[in-house]
């Protein structure tokens, strides 16, 4: 089952989060931005209220959450209720797909990188950000997991975890930025992305296929 019982009844606090801390999300928002194909028909998996989606312009996403596709949809997103592991498209008919803070949420990784691969045209791109586990960001979750309604079932992952899960899958071409080099409550402007990872505590990586 897609772990979506807190954000249909916590949508308020989710969408809160980013506008306590504005900057990170802004950095965030940029690091992915610097990895996002300029052109072509890509999707969001995973598009949640449209944060992501709405402000990179990408106009299609899939969510299993019926109260955050609602806000998606007035941020102007096509909304197909679904999940990762089985995705509402056809073989190799997107150039490129995104993955925000999904990755940790979904029941069954691997699998859900198979159904990117899947649907991905030759050369297509699936784009991921994520928190990495071993990170400033990514420890205090582990730590305070129990004290988070989004968190507490989250499964965290590193970036050679996700490396490594990438090319099992058959992905190739890495190209890694990462951003956030701060804990969330010092981070007072726009953080630059840098390329790689080990610093960062949000970490985006385009795979090809």
């Amino acid at each position: 089952m897609p772990k979506v019982e807190p954000f249909e009844k916590h949508r308020d606090r989710y969408e809160n989060w980013f506008e306590r801390h504005r900057y990170a999300y802004l950095s965030e928002l940029e690091a992915v931005r610097t990895l996002l194909p300029k052109e072509g028909k890509g999707a969001e998996i995973g598009v949640g209220t449209g944060r992501f989606a709405a402000p990179l312009g990408i106009k299609l996403g899939v969510e299993p959450s019926k109260a955050m596709a609602e806000i998606a949809r007035k941020r102007g997103i096509e909304v197909i209720e679904g999940v990762a592991e089985n995705l509402p498209f056809t073989d190799e008919s997107l150039d490129y797909l995104l993955m925000v803070t999904t990755i940790c949420f979904v029941d069954d990784p691997e699998k859900a990188l198979r159904e990117a691969y899947r649907v991905l045209k030759p050369s297509g791109a699936l784009i991921i950000g994520f928190v990495d586990r071993n990170s400033l960001i990514g420890r205090y979750y582990e730590e305070h997991r129990g004290e988070s309604v989004f968190y507490r079932d989250a499964r965290f992952f590193s970036t050679e975890e996700l490396l490594e899960l990438l090319k099992k899958v058959g992905f190739r071409k890495f190209e890694i930025v990462q951003t956030l080099f701060h804990r969330l409550d010092e981070i007072k402007e726009v953080e630059p992305a840098k390329p790689g990872y080990g610093e960062g505590s949000f970490v985006v990586i385009k795979a090809v296929k």
